[in-house]
């Protein structure tokens, strides 16, 4: 058992000022109010807080393609009525709009799960949290389901230069398609996905009959689940099937996207789970004591998702929290009563028993298919990570990054968050 575990958290508090448009269910602010929430339980004090780097093209092509991550760079809600044809070729459009300042958005988001990445790999902390990232849908050529850049792929890719399995665990409400896609045909990443199926929901994929291909084949698990799952029925199956998971995969390392719109009440969700049951599953994993890289992902009822990441926070550092939310810069989402739980849901259970148990036994059968952990050399680990040189006499002068971007970009060990001094900006919903 270790005996205290060091904990990073990221955080910049651009990432919850871009707006996604007046009838968009995605909204980045929940961000802000997470933060926020988190600093009024004194959460803070208990971590390292860094601001994460932007994450380069050159980065965001170590999985997506170039012309993808290009296109995201330069395109702005000024000019795309000038690329149709690129805007249905990248699925940029009613799901996925373009908005002010998407790219930085994505930079910022992605580059935090990387820097998380960074640290569990060079070993400055036991679990690093990111609750920006988690954006699972997106896929190498283009956006999908309100995500643009795939992080959860791109932290994971950082991880294999140094840990030779890689579990990813997701309990959005959502199929996490994205992630499954990008590693379905090797067995170095284990993908397991507890998520609603069936009846049209997005993204339509996540059947309990997708294990995966060729070398990865029994490598990607999928809990497909009905409507109404409530707490006990969740957790019971989450700690099987984790349990056995963990045993017979042997990770190094485990990737736990936290999407908080399988939380009941949720405006996309269908699911009946209270906060703490959602914690349940996050604190479940804590006691595995490997190495822990935390997102956040979907949640569209945006006061239950402060709540529940800021809960879970408190979970991974051990800190019951009081359930009289404190004084804090949002305080008014979280009338009448103030209170940092909420109940279970009320939508009727379609998952019955034998259900439930059945899917339990299709995926503890294709767990009995993997004998033994793969043995998977380690590759050469390449370096941290490459930046092009350029040449700044050469830039046009318009161009060259002003004093306030430069300083934005210095990251530094013992940058903290104090209170309220991250330019956050108040944006409340239209």
């Amino acid at each position: 058992m270790r005996s205290k575990d060091k904990i990073a958290y990221f955080y910049d508090g651009d990432v919850g000022s871009v707006y996604f448009g007046p009838n968009h269910p995605m909204k980045p602010h929940r961000l802000c109010m997470t933060h926020h929430l988190v600093l009024s339980y004194d959460l803070h004090k208990k971590m390292e807080i860094y601001r994460p780097h932007k994450a380069y093209p050159v980065e965001l092509a170590q999985f997506h393609s170039a012309d993808y991550v290009e296109f995201l760079h330069r395109i702005t809600p000024d000019t795309q009525h000038l690329f149709s044809n690129e805007l249905a070729r990248y699925n940029l459009g009613e799901d996925c709009p373009v908005f002010d300042n998407l790219f930085e958005f994505c930079q910022i988001y992605a580059g935090g799960t990387i820097d998380a990445a960074r640290r569990l790999n060079n070993k400055l902390c036991d679990i690093a949290i990111n609750w920006a990232g988690g954006l699972h849908h997106a896929k190498k050529c283009e956006a999908s389901g309100f995500c643009y850049i795939n992080d959860l792929v791109l932290g994971i890719l950082e991880l294999l230069k140094h840990h030779a399995r890689v579990l990813y665990i997701d309990i959005d409400v959502h199929h996490g398609d994205g992630v499954e896609e990008a590693f379905y045909f090797t067995d170095r990443v284990m993908t397991v996905s507890f998520h609603k199926f069936g009846d049209m929901f997005f993204p339509g994929t996540g059947d309990a009959k997708e294990v995966g291909e060729k070398e990865g084949k029994f490598y990607a698990i999928n809990v497909p689940l009905k409507d109404g799952i409530d707490d006990t029925s969740f957790n019971r199956l989450f700690k099987t099937i984790i349990s056995k998971v963990v045993e017979t995969y042997l990770p190094g390392v485990i990737v736990l996207q936290c999407g908080a719109d399988s939380l009941a009440g949720d405006r996309l969700g269908c699911f009946n789970l209270s906060i703490d049951g959602h914690a349940e599953c996050v604190r479940f994993v804590k006691k595995f004591n490997l190495p822990l890289l935390v997102t956040g992902g979907g949640g569209y009822t945006k006061e239950n998702v402060a709540r529940c990441w800021t809960v879970e926070t408190g979970v991974l550092l051990d800190s019951e929290l009081p359930n009289e939310i404190p004084e804090n810069e949002y305080i008014k989402y979280f009338s009448p009563d103030f209170s940092l739980r909420i109940p279970n849901g009320h939508i009727e259970n379609l998952n019955s028993k034998s259900y439930i148990s059945t899917i339990k036994m299709q995926v503890l059968e294709n767990l009995r298919c993997i004998q033994h952990a793969p043995n998977v050399q380690m590759q050469e680990v390449p370096p941290d990570f490459y930046i092009p040189d350029f040449d700044e006499d050469a830039q046009n002068p318009d161009e060259r990054v002003d004093q306030h971007t430069q300083d934005k970009h210095i990251q530094r060990d013992d940058e903290y968050y104090e209170g309220d001094n991250d330019n956050d900006h108040n944006m409340d919903d239209v």
